[in-house]
């Protein structure tokens, strides 16, 4: 499958405007061949619990460029590592009696959320936690490492990061998601500024260096901007609306910042879209491919890079072009997917099994 050149002239050019943080529309990739980024997804979430510094590591080991934390907060204000801030299901702290009075219901983003809250413990009392698999019916040997691992603080996230750079010769990035911005803020404690203090204190200010900040709301990221020249990247996924635009009474959808024009505004902010794949290329009803969309091309025009989540081996995730057998739990023609999506220009993607897209990327023809 031979990948288009205007991917690789892209990449080079977004290389190049990079090093101005004048420019905020202006991103790409670090690397400097010009290829799609592998980013780990929640660390090596296929193969270990997510958000762990075990993940993260062996993330690193399979040729990752970025490492993902989200994060959240804890209620002495520190960012940790979590999916989400209610962690019943990434945590046994259902087993802890000594927390039992803490479970709770609280409206999380306009929805009731039941269980237990980071936002409510200290991370002295997270320590005294352990991972387990959050889809342990669909990843069952995951679970083998259940119980063993602590909930990483994005500082170590950033230190583990900075320490296999060095130990491997190669830049390894960070690419910290932002949960729940708008509810953070609600209950004072706000995510942007803990998180710029750490950036700056990790010697990262500015678009050359080696970490992009996601989210799926825009108004922190539109606040982000003013504070920090890091890469920012706008999240949209396939169906409903920021939530910051719920609150604010914005009726724009994620399909609206995916055309031009919502492309051109979000442009205006960030240096990216991550992009849930099936504003790239949808599916039927039945799950089958359909027509790539124009929102690669039409991002590349505004000099935005376009990630693309979430690829799985699993058939469940898997397009029905692409599945192996019945079993929806059995890995599936990854690689296939993989090709289909680097043959659109994509600048990078986010993969639970990183070996996969790091495997997928090196059978890409080298550009001339």
């Amino acid at each position: 499958m031979r990948r288009r050149a205007v991917t690789t002239s892209l990449g080079l050019a977004g290389i190049a405007l990079a090093a101005s943080p004048s420019s905020p529309a202006s991103a790409a990739s670090p690397s400097s061949r010009g290829e799609p980024l592998v980013i780990a997804h929640r660390g090596a979430s296929g193969y270990r619990p997510e958000h762990t510094l075990e993940a993260y590591r062996l993330a690193i080991r399979m040729g990752a460029d970025f490492i993902e934390p989200d994060l959240v907060s804890t209620r002495d204000g520190v960012l940790v590592a979590r999916h989400e801030n209610e962690i019943s299901g990434t945590t046994d702290v259902a087993a802890h009696p000594e927390f039992a009075s803490r479970r709770t219901t609280k409206t999380i983003d306009g929805t009731a959320v039941s269980g237990w809250f980071t936002e409510d413990f200290t991370l002295a009392e997270l320590r005294t936690l352990r991972a387990k698999e959050r889809l342990p019916l669909v990843r069952v040997t995951n679970t083998a490492f259940d119980g063993r691992f602590q909930i990483p603080t994005f500082q170590e996230v950033i230190d583990l990061a900075k320490a296999e750079s060095r130990r491997r010769g190669r830049t390894i990035g960070v690419y910290p998601e932002t949960k729940h911005p708008t509810y953070f803020q609600s209950i004072g404690l706000a995510l942007e500024e803990p998180l710029v203090r750490t950036l700056r204190a990790a010697g990262w200010r500015s678009a050359k260096d080696p970490v992009i900040i996601q989210s799926f709301e825009t108004a922190n990221l539109r606040r982000l901007r003013r504070l920090t020249d890091v890469r920012l990247a706008q999240l949209m996924d396939a169906a409903g609306r920021p939530y910051d635009f719920v609150a604010a009474g914005d009726a724009r959808t994620y399909a609206d910042l995916a055309t031009f024009d919502g492309l051109k505004w979000v442009s205006g902010y960030a240096n990216g879209v991550g992009a849930n794949k099936n504003l790239i290329v949808p599916r039927d009803a039945s799950g089958k491919l359909l027509a790539p969309t124009s929102l690669v091309r039409d991002a590349h025009r505004l000099g935005m890079v376009v990630h693309a989540w979430t690829f799985r081996a699993e058939n469940q995730f898997l397009p029905v072009d692409f599945r192996i057998g019945a079993d929806p739990n059995a890995r599936g023609d990854i690689t296939a997917e993989y090709e289909l999506f680097y043959s659109l220009g994509l600048d990078g993607v986010f993969a639970d099994h990183p070996d996969t897209a790091v495997a997928a990327r090196a059978g890409l023809p080298q550009a001339d």
